[in-house]
């Protein structure tokens, strides 16, 4: 893996951008509470500007970014690659470009049944369940690949906390907090890829 060395430098820009996006909109929304409501209610319809700027940096870098790095994992694949990995690399692709349609895609507050809620719940619902499948996938198409069973095991464990992040975990420790170890895992995924990239 050679050919993205700007992906760490990407995803360096994504995690300060959501970090520091997440910190500025909580304390811009009056009530907000990082440990009881989830990122996208930074980004409402109802908080106008502030809300399209949360949408921009903390869904939309991020997902490209991530899109970014993803893409070059699907052009650096090994040759001896099966199929599994290869529909994982496009899945990991295209769950990222669903993170960052949640910026597009604000909720609206007074209706989260429905209308544009309805689409931005959609998208999450595709990225929860598009990246699991993905990295499961690249698990299984690289654990026999001497040079990428790292990789491969990097991916399994994001994909088993992501799906626990995204519908399991919130029981115990609250959705709002399942939903950003959801994201923290894919991000940290994100982060591995770009660095095994840089160092070839």
């Amino acid at each position: 893996m050679s050919r993205n060395p700007s992906g760490l430098l990407a995803m360096a820009i994504a995690v300060a951008s959501l970090v520091i996006a997440s910190l500025v909109g909580g304390m811009a929304v009056e009530g907000y509470s990082h440990l009881l409501h989830p990122l996208a209610w930074l980004g409402a319809r109802q908080w106008g500007s502030a809300g399209t700027l949360f949408g921009v940096f903390g869904f939309v870098v991020p997902g490209l970014a991530a899109a970014w790095v993803a893409l070059g994992l699907r052009s650096d694949l090994p040759r001896a690659a099966g199929w599994p990995a290869r529909i994982g690399a496009q899945l990991a692709l295209l769950a990222a470009l669903a993170f960052a349609a949640q910026g597009l895609l604000p909720l609206d507050l007074e209706g989260e049944e429905g209308g544009a809620s309805r689409w931005h719940a959609l998208a999450w619902l595709f990225w929860a369940l598009a990246f699991p499948l993905g990295g499961l996938g690249l698990a299984l198409g690289l654990c026999r690949e001497a040079g990428a069973r790292a990789l491969a095991w990097v991916g399994g464990v994001a994909a088993v906390v992501v799906l626990a992040g995204a519908f399991f975990a919130g029981g115990w420790i609250g959705p709002a907090l399942s939903q950003r170890l959801a994201t923290a895992a894919w991000l940290a995924w994100s982060c591995y890829v770009a660095v095994a990239s840089r160092r070839g």
